[in-house]
C-alpha cells in the first residue's frame, strides 16, 4: 500500500527533513516511546501521554499509520478491542530514542511540580546501564511502577511496561538513581555497592555479544 502524502513537510530534499516530516511533530516520538514497550489500546496510550488531546492523539496515530511507522489491529475474542502497534520501520526509532535520551539526560533534575511520570519511561535512559548484566530480563522496580528490559546475546535490547514472566534478575533502585544512571554520573555496580539499587539474580545471565 503506498503511503499517504502528509499534510506537511519540509521540502527539502534532506535526509534529517524527511526523517522530521515523518517524526517531528509534537508527540510523535512520545507515541512511539509507549508502543516499543508493547501493543497499545488507545485509552491506554491516552493515559500514558498527559498532555495530549484526544484529537491530537488521533490525528497523529493516523498520521503515523499513513506513514506505515504503525498499524492498528483488533485483538481476538474475548478481548475484542483495537490495538495499536509499531511496524519495523517505527521499531527501527529505538536507537534514534536512545541517542535523544542520552542527550537529554543531564537537562532531567528533579521532577518540576507539573512533571508526571510513569516508570517505563526510565527504560530507555537506563538500557546502556543494564547492558552490563548481561544477556536474559531484567526486572526494574520503581516506586512509580515497574517495568521489565529484554537484553539479548547479539546485542538486541527491548523494553515493556509491567512485569516479566521468569525475569533473569531483578533490580529495585528509585527515579533519583535512575537519573544519575542514565547521565552517566552513575555506573550500576556503583549504585549497587552504595546501597542505592539491589539486584536479585533468578538465573546467570551470560555476556553479550
Amino acid at each position: 500500500m503506498p503511503r499517504q502524502p502528509r499534510r506537511r513537510s519540509y521540502d527539502q530534499h534532506c535526509a534529517a527533513a524527511r526523517a522530521l516530516d515523518l517524526v517531528g511533530d509534537r508527540w510523535t516520538l512520545l507515541v512511539v516511546r509507549e508502543l516499543l514497550a508493547g501493543p497499545r489500546r488507545y485509552t491506554d496510550l491516552h493515559a500514558d501521554l498527559p498532555g495530549v488531546s484526544t484529537d491530537m492523539l488521533a490525528g497523529r496515530l493516523k498520521d503515523m499509520e499513513g506513514a506505515e511507522l504503525v498499524t492498528r489491529r483488533r485483538l481476538p475474542p474475548p478481548a475484542s478491542a483495537y490495538v495499536y502497534e509499531l511496524t519495523p520501520r517505527g521499531r527501527d526509532l529505538l536507537p534514534v530514542l536512545r541517542t535523544l535520551a542520552a542527550w537529554g539526560a543531564p537537562e532531567l533534575g528533579e521532577p518540576r511540580p507539573t512533571d508526571a511520570v510513569r516508570a517505563h519511561w526510565y527504560a530507555i535512559p537506563l538500557l546502556g546501564a543494564l547492558a552490563d548484566l548481561g544477556a536474559g530480563v531484567v526486572q526494574v522496580t520503581l516506586d512509580e511502577g515497574e517495568f521489565h528490559v529484554r537484553l539479548g546475546a547479539d546485542g538486541s535490547v527491548a523494553y515493556g511496561d509491567g512485569r516479566a514472566d521468569a525475569p533473569d534478575a531483578r533490580l529495585r533502585t528509585d527515579t533519583g538513581t535512575c537519573r544519575a544512571l542514565a547521565a552517566g554520573e552513575l555506573t550500576l555496580g556503583e549504585a549497587v555497592e552504595s546501597g542505592r539499587a539491589v539486584i536479585e539474580r533468578s538465573a546467570p545471565m551470560v555476556a553479550r555479544g
